[in-house]
């Protein structure tokens, strides 16, 4: 599947899911006050005299407070009242008609359970991850999905298969960061309408196949094999160029090779060891070479 494809088919995803969320948005964007109807007010009016009538008990059940990593979403008669939630601190409900829900703004975080992906070599790997991501916009989470964590959740399993069934294993292997930028705005383009923001995504592990570990491990070991041959005989090469350099030079200068012998000499001389040493003349071997 081509960049192009990827694009549009999220460009229809993302129209797909405008849609469905479109009647929710519509009303949280209007500002208009809402219309409770003859019986609505009426049930206030019942609410505030029953709120007055009964002070000292329903003080407690009036206020109400939020922390501050917290915000509340209140409903009147089944209708959201405000554009904007209640928090931190305190804030004032009536009985009988309000209800509210406390929403956590801290980041949270999960694990993606491993998922067995084939890839787009056909291979199967099992790859988890883990999403921190937090509430955006409470009044979204709570009026346009009924449990915003677990569709996150579930999401984020999906999308992660999505991902890496367009990879191959090598760049699941190499590339994770990018891989994890993809989900993360996969992800954050997705729960946009349910007030949720993906903060990061992250691959945690890729398990491969036994037989294929066993596979690639053989592979690599060969080929640290043929390049360590490689390597060696590079360097045999050079020192045969080394010595043919060397006895170039000793040819043009016999008093060199006497003084290579003593150098030699020397050398074993240095290390303690058993090895008895006889020096001969160099000019005793001339003799003898000039009768050949």
């Amino acid at each position: 599947m081509t960049s192009l494809d990827m694009m549009n088919k999220n460009k229809i995803n993302r129209e797909t899911m405008d849609r469905k969320s479109e009647s929710v948005i519509s009303i949280m964007k209007d500002d208009s006050p809402r219309s409770l109807g003859f019986c609505g007010w009426i049930l206030i009016f019942i609410s505030i005299i029953f709120t007055i009538a009964l002070f000292p008990i329903t003080i407690f059940m009036c206020i109400k407070l939020v922390q501050e990593y917290e915000r509340a979403v209140i409903f009147r008669l089944g209708r959201i009242i405000d554009r904007k939630p209640k928090g931190p601190g305190m804030f004032f409900v009536l009985p009988c008609v309000d209800t509210f829900t406390k929403v956590d703004l801290r980041s949270k975080t999960f694990e993606i359970p491993p998922q067995e992906i084939l890839t787009k070599d056909s291979v199967t790997v099992s790859v988890d991850g883990v999403v921190y991501f937090r509430v955006n916009d409470p009044i979204l989470s709570v009026a346009n999905v009924r449990n915003a964590d677990e569709a996150t959740r579930l999401l984020a399993q999906t999308t992660l298969r999505n991902v890496l069934g367009t990879k191959n294993l090598s760049e699941v292997l190499s590339d994770r960061e990018g891989i994890s930028h993809s989900m993360q705005f996969a992800l954050d383009e997705a729960t946009h309408p349910w007030g949720i923001k993906v903060e990061r995504v992250e691959i945690k592990d890729v398990k491969l196949p036994l037989q294929l570990q066993r596979a690639m491990a053989a592979e690599a070991e060969a080929s640290r094999e043929a390049r360590a041959k490689v390597i060696a005989a590079e360097g045999e090469m050079n020192a045969s160029r080394a010595l043919k350099e060397a006895s170039l030079v000793i040819a043009e200068s016999p008093s060199a090779l006497q003084l290579r012998y003593l150098q030699t000499l020397n050398t074993i001389s240095a290390e303690r060891n058993s090895t008895i040493i006889f020096p001969l003349p160099i000019d005793l071997l001339q003799h003898f070479v000039s009768h050949k």
